[in-house]
């Protein structure tokens, strides 16, 4: 635990660094779109975001109208974290969940600084862990603490319930950034809505095993989710070309839903620095600040 907090504080100061620095910016900037109220409502003009269109003043029938928002002084981030067996693929130490542990630890650290309220989402197929919102480094190292010991009950993913669980539970607009590798299906709509009420970031985490498979003949591949064991052939045909395909195409449906509902996406494998990654994802949201 020591180990891991050296390491954590360390990534963090770094990232602080660079956005107070090189950024001419400040770590309270990342989270444009955060702590926001609604303020009033006025006529629509020509460039504004349709979804602050304001549907029920709009249906009085004297012109469509558009809500406006004041920042509020405290802003929420919210951590939803994929705890799935999928997540264990990796080498000791640097698996999908202990990089998607070390994001949650790090933007944490730095959350509570700025004296932002942080809570955490842990999902499987069921809600495995929730800490409720709060301020104070105490409330980053209860994450992070919480995050070591977690020990989960299900192997299996479901995105739908825990977007649906974050949509129902979180009422307040927030910074939701979610972590998983999102392998799973029919979740997109969800993923839409929840975009829509909050300011979302997704982060991607993969490993290069799943994809970057050696010719080694006929082998067994453990699901570590159903925890069965199928045999494939890795010498034969196009089989390790469809398998980088089939991944290559996931992150790219992933990256256009981004693009074309305003959430801040990011692909990171397991065997990178992630750091550089976070700083540009960062220096995206500062430039949208400054031109909201």
């Amino acid at each position: 635990m020591k180990e891991l907090l050296k390491k954590l504080r360390k990534y963090e100061i770094q990232i602080r660094k660079v956005i107070n620095g090189q950024m001419q910016g400040n770590f309270h900037s990342i989270f444009k779109g955060s702590g926001l109220e609604f303020d009033d409502v006025r006529p629509y003009q020509y460039g504004d975001d349709i979804r602050s269109i304001d549907w029920n003043v709009s249906a009085k029938g004297h012109g469509t109208f558009v809500k406006t928002f004041k920042e509020e002084k405290e802003q929420t981030i919210y951590f939803i974290l994929d705890v799935s067996a999928s997540q264990t693929i990796g080498t000791p130490g640097r698996t999908k969940l202990d990089i998607g542990k070390e994001i949650c630890g790090v933007l944490a650290l730095s959350g509570a600084k700025e004296s932002s309220q942080i809570g955490l989402i842990c999902f499987s197929e069921d809600r495995e862990k929730y800490i409720k919102p709060k301020k104070g480094i105490a409330q980053a190292y209860e994450i992070i603490y919480s995050l070591v010991k977690l020990q989960t009950k299900s192997l299996k993913t479901n995105l739908n319930k825990a977007i649906a669980f974050a949509i129902n539970m979180i009422k307040r607009r927030s910074v939701i950034i979610m972590i998983s590798d999102f392998i799973d299906e029919g979740y997109t709509h969800g993923l839409k809505s929840l975009a829509r009420k909050h300011d979302l970031v997704l982060i991607q985490i993969s490993d290069r095993r799943e994809t970057n498979l050696p010719k080694l003949g006929i082998i067994p591949v453990l699901d570590k989710e159903s925890k069965k064991t199928i045999w494939v052939n890795t010498s034969f045909g196009n089989f390790r070309n469809q398998l980088s395909d089939t991944h290559s195409g996931r992150r790219s449906d992933l990256a256009d839903l981004c693009r074309k509902h305003q959430i801040n996406f990011v692909s990171i494998t397991t065997d990178e620095d992630y750091v550089p990654k976070l700083l540009k994802l960062f220096k995206v949201r500062n430039k949208m600040k400054k031109s909201a």
